[in-house]
């Protein structure tokens, strides 16, 4: 295949794929926008219960991730080993959303232990633990979607994620502000419109693709479930180290006001459509390479693995462009204090810089699930993060004393070493692979 039919595939297939994505983050953008209109205590409640719930909810995304490359690397005649991938990511899935719920539940009660302001806690906890009970769904959602994508089927994820998020949209007008008849429940309101929304549609996805379920049994080989965690859980902390390391971020924000964490929600927020878009990138690729390793073809995984970081380079380059531009009508979306938009406004052009490590470090991660290789990567994430981000932005923040600006520069950082290190990671083993 030449560059342009690798450019060509990477796009068909991960155009879907980007659509699903930014149908998981604009669940909690619609939440931020709409709950945002109440006030900035309910925005920045939201906001510290999301820093929590993120983790969880990205944690399991990554360990469903390990159904796709499994999926993508087996022949597509043999039925029986697919189905087996299938039902033991079904119990795995279910099992791991189950735990995610519990461990959100038990961090509802220690909310007030994080340092926040009184209001913001006790807000946060009931919304928690209801954006946390909408994992279960989302888990089994994931299962049935990770499969679809192994067998090259991202349209049909696409279409069930958008019409989950319009759902979610619908339904936090009628229990955010009590519309067609619904009660006012205010930020609890958005929780259980995500809820529902994600009910629906997990319904919707095993009922879409039960063509390609024909033969499930409700059974599993605990084997089969070692092994998809072996891929899953290193890939569920790749996520786990970044998003938490935002996550430790938005609370070191929390320690310095209110509004100082608003701003940070609203860049924040508009930052992860542009990495969700970026992880999109990343879970075809991961396709790709898996449809490489199947046919033990080194030169077209490579150019299909370099063709990935091009195009997430460009996207994410266009993505900063917009931050730059229209870093004063953004913020505007989402709050009415002047202070809170002017820092936001500040956060985006500093999202700006670093959008392009972002996405390549995003595609790093998707490039090499695809190869199978995931324990490097996932300590060169703990260390860019753990070891660097987070100490500097501390630093930044409060010793140097440039405050939430301070931070950000940090996770630019971060996100800067990540980058450069899993691109020289897939040009290393892509050489050397062994099919």
């Amino acid at each position: 295949m030449t560059l342009k039919e690798h450019l060509r595939k990477n796009i068909v297939l991960s155009l879907p794929v980007i659509i699903g994505q930014l149908g998981h983050i604009m669940v909690g953008v619609s939440d931020s926008i709409m709950v945002g209109r109440l006030g900035v205590i309910p925005l920045a409640a939201a906001t510290f219960a999301g820093t929590i719930y993120h983790v969880l909810m990205l944690f399991g995304i990554g360990v469903s991730y390990a159904i796709t490359p499994k999926v993508a690397a087996t022949d597509i005649n043999d039925r029986a080993k697919l189905l087996k991938y299938l039902e033991n990511g079904f119990f795995m899935n279910l099992g791991l959303g189950m735990i995610l719920f519990l461990l959100g539940y038990l961090a509802s009660h220690i909310l007030h232990l994080f340092g926040q302001e009184v209001s913001v806690a006790k807000a946060a906890g009931p919304y928690l633990i209801i954006m946390c009970g909408s994992l279960i769904p989302l888990m089994i959602f994931q299962t049935f979607r990770q499969y679809a994508e192994g067998l090259s089927d991202t349209f049909s994820p696409m279409v069930v994620s958008v019409f989950a998020n319009l759902l979610n949209v619908f339904f936090n007008y009628m229990l955010i502000y009590g519309k067609l008849g619904a009660p006012a429940l205010g930020l609890n309101g958005a929780g259980i419109a995500t809820l529902l929304a994600r009910i629906i549609m997990f319904a919707l996805m095993v009922w879409w693709i039960r063509k390609k379920c024909v033969g499930f049994e409700w059974k599993f080989e605990w084997n089969g479930i070692k092994d998809l965690l072996r891929i899953g859980v290193p890939s569920g902390m790749q996520y786990v180290f970044e998003i938490g390391a935002f996550a430790t971020a938005a609370i070191m924000v929390g320690w310095i006001s209110a509004e100082a964490l608003a701003a940070h929600n609203i860049a924040l927020n508009l930052a992860a459509i542009s990495y969700m878009a970026a992880t999109g990138l990343a879970a075809a690729s991961t396709i790709r390479i898996g449809n490489q390793m199947r046919f033990k073809d080194r030169r077209n995984l490579r150019i299909a693995g370099f063709s990935s970081f091009g195009l997430v380079t460009i996207f994410m380059g266009i993505c900063g462009l917009v931050f730059i531009l229209f870093r004063n009508i953004l913020p505007a979306l989402y709050i009415e204090n002047e202070t809170v938009q002017q820092t936001a406004a500040t956060l985006l052009v500093i999202a700006a810089a670093f959008q392009i490590s972002d996405g390549v470090q995003a595609v790093g991660l998707g490039v090499l699930r695809g190869l199978q290789d995931v324990k490097i990567p996932t300590i060169i994430t703990f260390v860019s993060y753990w070891l660097i981000a987070i100490p500097c932005g501390y630093i930044f923040a409060f010793i140097v004393g440039w405050g939430v600006n301070g931070v950000w520069y940090a996770l630019s950082m971060g996100l800067t070493i990540a980058g450069i290190f899993n691109l020289w990671r897939f040009n290393r083993l892509s050489k050397k692979v062994v099919f």
